[in-house]
């Protein structure tokens, strides 16, 4: 139930999956642009997270640092 001025719950939960993408994605360029990759990887890893968001960053944290040197 909304109020005048007030947030809702899926506003509040919309709102969270919002910070938590941009959090994460900025995390992940952090440590990518930290990190020493074989050949085009870090270029690779850079535009996965750019372009895909909280699924880029999903997929660097499971898949991409294992392949730090």
């Amino acid at each position: 139930m909304t109020y005048l001025g007030m947030v809702g719950i899926w506003q509040t939960i919309i709102l969270l999956l919002a910070f938590s993408g941009i959090i994460l994605t900025i995390l992940a360029l952090i440590d990518i642009l930290k990190s020493e990759f074989r050949g085009n990887n870090k270029i690779v890893w850079t535009l996965v997270v750019l372009f895909l968001n909280l699924f880029g960053a999903l997929l660097y944290f499971t898949i991409g640092r294992n392949q730090k040197i």
